[in-house]
């Protein structure tokens, strides 16, 4: 297994969080792992993006410029990513801020309302948990189980946050698995 994954978006919307509890998720697993972190200097509301690789191979290079997948957690990471996911690839979009609809038959496009299932969840800070729920619905780059584990290292001691994490991770996994029924609870 060697997947390339880039997500992006802007400051405050937990991108590189998500980066890294998917290279957590991986280290969990004993893959190789690298997390890329890059952000404009303005960090909350600036540009930011991530890239993650997991494998089972040693990893030569920490960017990539054709990912596997991409996660875009909004417009201008939309035109700026989209167009870079390899053939057979997957793009995430968070439908909640995106409202352009990229077509594609070269890479398949998820729409998650990321937003929307955060408020449901009663937190909207957690889109990003909800994006990675998802992805992980439709790729298991990793198991769901080790997300969650990972979340659990990395939040400790933060049990609210951990809670409202999980609860948006959970999310966004069942609105894939069920085809876009939005179920919170």
């Amino acid at each position: 297994m060697h997947a390339e994954v880039v997500i992006a978006g802007f400051g405050g919307q937990g991108i590189l969080f998500l980066g890294r509890v998917l290279a957590e998720a991986g280290m969990i697993e004993g893959y190789e792992v690298t997390w890329f972190p890059s952000y404009g200097p303005e960090m909350r509301g600036g540009t930011a993006n991530c890239t993650v690789i997991i494998s089972e191979e040693e990893i030569g290079a920490t960017v990539t410029a054709h990912p596997d997948i991409c996660v875009v957690m909004n417009e201008p990471s939309l035109r700026r990513f989209a167009s870079s996911v390899r053939k057979g690839g997957l793009l995430l979009v968070n439908s909640s801020l995106v409202s352009t609809s990229y077509q594609s038959s070269a890479v398949e496009v998820l729409e998650i309302p990321a937003n929307e299932l955060a408020k449901m969840v009663g937190n909207p800070r957690v889109i990003n948990m909800v994006m990675l729920g998802g992805l992980l619905a439709k790729r298991e780059l990793v198991k769901f189980a080790s997300a969650e584990k990972a979340l659990q290292n990395i939040l400790q001691g933060k049990e609210d946050l951990l809670e409202a994490n999980l609860v948006a991770l959970r999310v966004g996994r069942d609105f894939v698995i069920k085809g876009g029924e939005i179920h919170v609870g």
